[in-house]
């Protein structure tokens, strides 16, 4: 497997990217990554890509209401398959309640 920073530095599209573009491409990257041929994930698939590479933002949200219905979708129906669209909006959504976000928002941003 090529490591995401080596994979990122041959989107030649991406030239001298910004940072928020830069992000993007990891995560498009990150989804394709571990996608089926077909470009898409199990619902188990995505479930462990947000432990393994969201934990940081999904810690500590268990008992939310929304996250929980989030994680229970995942957990029924699993032959339905997550297209990177929607493993976008579930990033979204997770990072929206999330208590990361708010620590986040507070950081300093002048000296």
């Amino acid at each position: 497997s090529i490591p995401i920073a080596k994979q990122l530095a041959s989107v030649k599209g991406l030239g001298k990217g910004s940072d928020l573009e830069k992000a993007f491409a990891v995560t498009a990257l990150v989804y394709n990554n571990s996608a089926g041929p077909e470009g898409k994930l199990s619902k188990a698939e995505t479930k462990n890509l947000l432990q393994t590479q969201f934990g940081s933002f999904i810690r500590g949200q268990e008992n939310k209401p929304k996250y929980q219905e989030i994680i229970s979708a995942l957990d029924e129906e699993l032959e339905n398959k997550i297209d990177f669209e929607d493993f976008m909006i579930l990033l979204v959504s997770l990072t929206l309640m999330s208590d990361l976000l708010q620590e986040i928002k507070s950081v300093k941003t002048t000296k």
